[in-house]
């Protein structure tokens, strides 16, 4: 499992898909097979790096912040805030929320319509900068070498940043690898502090780690107790990707919030459902980016550390498993052609 550095803590109503915003989230279920496993020498791919800049500007955690440590040694936060579904005031309010409450990852995407409320609510915080850990994202009519660059470009511009912690390609679609190849030399050039995928299955990962020079820090994907993404969470783990789960509460579907296993695993603990599976991930190793624009909710989704589960809770979750997306599947051709015909709003 990836080592843990502690350096001192509801979705669409319908199952029909009418618009962009509702298909961001979606993932798929992982088909489990025997993943092919590549000498990384013999690759010749490159594990780190970066520039001096990126080195110097490296997120610094505050005290409370616990880790993970990337494969090119930059420190990433555990927990987050995802801000999917968030735009404008709302969006600037939570963000801001969440900082004041300790969080110092914050989640956003090109795709969300938001990443100028995310970056007001940064510089309204009076936390510094390198302290906080910010990511975006890339999405698909972006995706490719000239188009990824000029995209990065107005990303930072609304964020009104001088870097990014985190930058990901938003869907396994479109010219990837060109987008890749640029993100490679934004990294390089220090204006990325790490780059990485979302919604990506393994052998598109392990394609990805291949053909390129530089691996993905991080894989974000749908995970979830009814989606446990079990034979991804080994594949990144023997890869040294790190996985992050959006939509660690399913969105609320399959009456999540009323879960009787995690209730019970809840009062023993004095925690509540949504506590005991947040740290469901963090035990994993799994970085989590819950979202809430309530400030009740955010403070109870931060204070999960403080906690163990059980090997016996822990169990008795892994019975909660069902094998697939609470969503769709990105495999799936048609949902395929409905994401690439979205837009993101500019």
């Amino acid at each position: 499992m990836r080592r843990c550095l502690p350096t001192t803590d509801s979705g669409p109503a319908t199952d029909a898909v009418p618009d962009r915003r509702q298909f961001l989230a979606a993932g798929a279920g992982l088909i489990a097979a025997p993943m092919l496993m590549v000498n990384a020498e013999a690759r010749g791919v490159v594990r780190g790096g970066g520039s001096t800049a990126a080195r110097s500007a490296r997120f610094q955690p505050s005290e409370g912040t616990q880790t993970v440590t990337l494969n090119n040694g930059v420190e990433m936060p555990i927990l987050g805030l995802g801000t999917f579904q968030m735009t404008g005031e709302e969006c600037e309010r939570s963000v801001l929320e969440a900082i004041q409450t300790g969080y110092r990852l914050i989640d956003s995407a090109s795709a969300y319509d938001n990443e100028e409320a995310v970056g007001n609510a940064v510089r309204r915080s009076g936390v510094p900068r390198n302290e906080l850990f910010v990511t975006t994202k890339l999405w698909v009519s972006d995706a490719g070498y000239d188009r990824a660059r000029t995209a990065f470009e107005r990303s930072l511009e609304l964020l009104g940043l001088e870097y990014l912690d985190l930058y990901l390609i938003h869907q396994p679609y479109n010219d990837v690898y060109g987008a890749w190849r640029a993100m490679e030399e934004l990294y390089r050039e220090g204006r990325i502090k790490a780059i990485g995928v979302s919604n990506f299955h393994p052998d598109r990962v392990m394609d990805l780690i291949i053909h390129n020079e530089v691996r993905p820090a991080v894989n974000q994907i749908e995970a979830h107790v009814f989606h446990q993404r079990t034979a991804a969470l080994e594949f990144l783990q023997e890869e040294d990707v790190q996985m992050e789960a959006w939509s660690p509460f399913a969105q609320g579907r399959k009456n999540f919030f009323q879960n009787e296993v995690l209730r019970s695993i809840g009062e023993k603990h004095g925690k509540t459902v949504a506590q005991v599976a947040l740290r469901w991930h963090t035990q994993r190793g799994v970085v989590a980016i819950p979202k809430s624009s309530q400030k009740a909710h955010i403070v109870e989704n931060f204070n999960v550390l403080d906690f163990e589960l059980s090997p016996e809770d822990l169990a008795e979750i892994a019975k909660l498993e069902t094998g697939t997306s609470v969503f769709f599947d990105h495999r799936d051709p048609q949902a395929v052609r409905r994401i690439a015909g979205m837009r993101p709003n500019r």
